[in-house]
């Protein structure tokens, strides 16, 4: 499939182009239809919703507020009123305006006033719900109630719509994102065009994954957060997944390989890989499935679709691109040098900068080295560090944020805290008992009666059901109003031999934080799971899966106490500019551990897979992670980085759900990769020796084999090419002496073992070989560097002498 796209670049490259328009013109006709319903089956929030719902079936749009206050006098002051009403009766004319409720309506409006007179507020009707108002009716509304301002008088807006227009430009955290992923690949590539095919696989594979999503909103639910999450994630999958292919082809033609051999190799190992990660990926996703929270599901298909459009793109796209670049994807002075003839050795490839090419006096090398040496200390430092991280975990609070918790310098926070001023913190949140039998007199009376209730009030029955505003002394993320919610439905109610149901935003988001926390271990489990069993068909070993699931969740603990001590308890929230203190998120939990999960399990298959092909080869545990460790690291941690930034760009966007996800998932990746699998993962496999890879023989026999990365054969060519032959020379150091105990091994092209020889008492030795071709010939010896080298053999044997130096690092490319 590799070799079909590169030749064919062009009909690829149209293929791409053409359903990415297709897509984007046939969503723009459609338009879009997200819908948020965290109303949960089966909870009492669900119950008092679906009596409302049959006693007002003809609900009006979203409402919104216009609050005011005056530093003297009373809001009722001539002055302060002939400003304020004409601007409510404009707005009452835009059209797409249902209708406004003025305090200056007569005696139904009085309750619209504070009691001091400083602060009132009017209502805001739209005929339509938040996220299909116009959002040019919506400026206007703002701009002219905010004309109604003078010295003394503060006029402020909130509610869903007019949070729309405070966001910032769409696209913005997008682009933010790409540049500082373009400004890292470029450092790490040192290529414009090796910089660009990234983000370009990246754009195709979100741009066609999100109108996806948009076009498959119109057949089922999906949440307008759905396209936030799943952008965050596809930039960062699909820029990664063609970061590591694009490495893998530049280390090929650095080889002395074909561009076209180069881009097939390529995807025929990494890509492998990056199949095998993305499956992952979308595996952790479809965990989110087992909550049964229908509010996900939605979610799942957007980010799964663009997942999946990434790894296509990858796997299809990105050879077709490198056909069309060819020796491009290096830079000028890699280009000078392959033209001047000279191929790069392992110690030579550090001079072009690319992420891949690690000198053997490198700083991956050295650390891997160290990680060898001192396996204890580093574990241990690593558990503290990641161990203080987790404390603050401790202290999570599952819930909903609101507009208390924006910016202080948007009008929607300004609003909200004006009325939790003139009315009570609990006005912004108030609670609906529902009830449709029983003495509802004797429930109005019985709520009124209960501690932390401040005003209650029943509205005109209809339809044989009577809707009960409740307000609370505490605010809508207080753990008092809880408290009181579990009051009224355990006690209150009951005692007064009501049919009732307590609903309302405040008890729907209480229900969703309950069902969430009792859900989240038959989630967690089930991704652990299915993660454990990929990975131990992947690398035959029941310690590597176990090793990954214990960092997955060392992981998650420090994520997640990242995200306590930043959004729950604020710290830095001011420099970070995220607004104000509240409980994390009820739904994020869930989504943040099926991307971590996803994410996390990528870079241990890549550091892993690199491990696992070197433990075959020679069945030597601490060369394996040495090795494994020395040359990911680099192409992991550029990785992690890529996905830290556009992680972390999604502060900009003006979503307070999605600023949430992207701290937590940059803190997530930056951990993951910086110290779990740079250091403790590495260090716990060298205190685990061979028992890393032990697998008990009868289950050895009874799983399927699926191999990350392919089992090379000999090619079409050797295979025809002619009889066995084989190489044959000297192993010796620079004085000319021969190298005791040096290993010669011979590879396929892929790494496949073919023939492993000790040397001979005189320094040489003998290897056979199974035909013509290229193949790869590593000599290796204790406290020796190591060397590994394309040969070229034809139908004669060939000589080829080998010198190793005392001293040097081992990081065999």
């Amino acid at each position: 499939m590799a070799r079909w796209c590169y030749r064919h670049r062009l009909v690829v490259l149209l293929l791409w182009v053409g359903a990415l328009f297709g897509l984007g013109f046939a969503a723009s006709t459609a338009g879009t239809d997200y819908a948020t319903d965290f109303s949960l089956p089966n909870t009492d929030s669900k119950r008092a919703y679906d009596l409302m719902e049959k006693a007002f079936p003809d609900s009006a749009g979203d409402t919104d507020t216009v609050v005011w206050k005056v530093d003297g006098g009373t809001v009722r002051d001539q002055s302060v009123r002939s400003r304020i009403q004409p601007a409510l009766d404009e707005i009452g004319k835009m059209t797409g305006v249902g209708g406004v409720t003025s305090p200056y309506s007569g005696e139904q409006g009085a309750a619209q006033i504070s009691s001091d007179g400083k602060i009132a507020y009017a209502q805001i009707t739209f005929a339509e719900q938040a996220n299909t108002v116009p959002k040019d009716l919506v400026q206007n509304v703002v701009d002219t109630a905010q004309n109604a301002e003078r010295a003394g008088l503060q006029v402020e807006l909130g509610g869903q719509a007019i949070q729309k227009v405070q966001e910032p430009p769409t696209g913005l955290a997008e682009m933010i994102g790409i540049l500082a992923a373009a400004v890292v690949l470029f450092l790490a590539f040192g290529s414009l065009f090796a910089m660009l095919l990234p983000i370009g696989i990246a754009i195709f594979g979100v741009g066609t994954g999100l109108f996806s999503t948009q076009l498959i909103s119109h057949v089922t639910s999906v949440p307008d957060l759905a396209p936030l999450l799943a952008t965050l994630i596809g930039l960062g999958v699909g820029i990664d997944y063609a970061l590591f292919i694009v490495t893998r082809h530049r280390r090929g033609i650095l080889h002395g390989m074909a561009p076209e051999e180069s881009a097939v190799v390529a995807l025929n190992t990494s890509g492998r890989a990056v199949l095998f990660a993305g499956g992952t990926v979308c595996i952790a996703l479809a965990g989110m499935l087992v909550t049964n929270l229908r509010f996900l599901d939605g979610v799942v298909i957007g980010t799964s679709l663009t997942v999946i459009f990434s790894v296509l793109a990858a796997v299809t796209l990105l050879p077709a691109l490198l056909g069309l670049l060819g020796t491009r994807v290096l830079s000028r002075r890699q280009r000078r040098k392959l033209a001047a003839g000279g191929t790069s050795r392992s110690s030579e490839a550090e001079s072009g900068g690319g992420p891949e090419e690690g000198q053997t006096s490198g700083a991956a090398a050295r650390w891997s080295a160290s990680v060898q040496r001192r396996p204890r200390t580093i574990a241990v430092l690593a558990l503290a560090v990641m161990a203080v991280l987790a404390l603050p975990v401790l202290g999570l609070r599952l819930g909903a944020t609101d507009q208390g918790n924006d910016d202080a310098s948007t009008t929607t926070r300004k609003a909200y805290d004006l009325l939790a001023e003139g009315f009570g913190p609990g006005f912004n949140g108030p609670l609906q008992v529902v009830t449709s039998g029983g003495d509802t007199d004797a429930l109005v009376k019985g709520i009124g009666d209960t501690a932390g209730v401040a005003r209650v009030a029943a509205l005109p029955p209809a339809r044989g059901v009577t809707v009960i505003q409740v307000v609370p002394t505490t605010s809508p993320q207080s753990e008092k109003t809880d408290q009181l919610i579990d009051r009224l439905r355990d006690r209150v109610i009951p005692d007064a031999g009501a049919q009732a149901h307590v609903g309302g935003v405040t008890a729907v988001s209480k229900d969703f934080s309950s069902i969430t926390g009792d859900r989240l271990p038959y989630f967690v489990g089930t991704i652990i799971g299915l993660g454990f069993l990929l990975l131990m068909v992947a690398f035959r070993s029941l310690v590597v899966p176990l090793t990954a699931a214990l960092m997955n969740l060392i992981a998650a603990a420090a994520s997640f106490g990242v995200l306590v001590a930043i959004f729950q308890w604020g710290w830095g929230l001011d420099l970070l500019g995220l607004g104000k203190e509240g409980p994390i998120n009820s739904f994020l939990p869930v989504i943040m551990l099926s991307l971590l999960f996803g994410l996390s399990m990528d870079y241990q298959v890549f550091l892993v897979s690199r491990m696992h092909e070197e433990w075959v080869h020679t069945k030597d545990n601490a060369r394996a992670v040495r090795v494994g460790l020395a040359e990911t690291s680099r192409v992991i941690n550029s990785a992690a980085l890529i996905m830290v930034c556009v992680f972390l760009a999604f502060v900009l966007s003006g979503d307070s759900g999605a600023a949430m996800a992207g701290v937590g998932l940059a803190a997530a990746v930056a951990l993951d990769a910086f110290i779990l699998r740079t250091a403790l993962v590495p260090a716990a496999m060298h205190l685990l020796g061979k028992s890393n890879w032990w697998l008990p023989a009868g289950l050895e026999k009874r799983l399927p084999h699926l191999a990350v990365e392919p089992r090379e054969s000999v090619s079409e060519e050797d295979a025809t090419g002619g009889g066995a032959t084989v190489v044959h020379g000297f192993v010796r150091d620079p004085e000319g002496a021969p190298v005791d105990g040096a290993v010669l091994t011979l590879l396929s092209g892929g790494g496949r073992q073919l023939d492993r020889v000790t040397l001979l008492a005189d320094g040489s030795y003998i290897v056979s070989v199974p035909g013509p071709g290229t193949y790869l010939l590593a000599a290796t010896a204790d406290t020796y560097g190591a060397r590994a080298r394309h040969v070229v053999v034809t139908d004669e044997p060939l000589v080829y002498d080998v010198e190793l130096a005392e001293g040097e690092v081992d990081a065999v490319n």
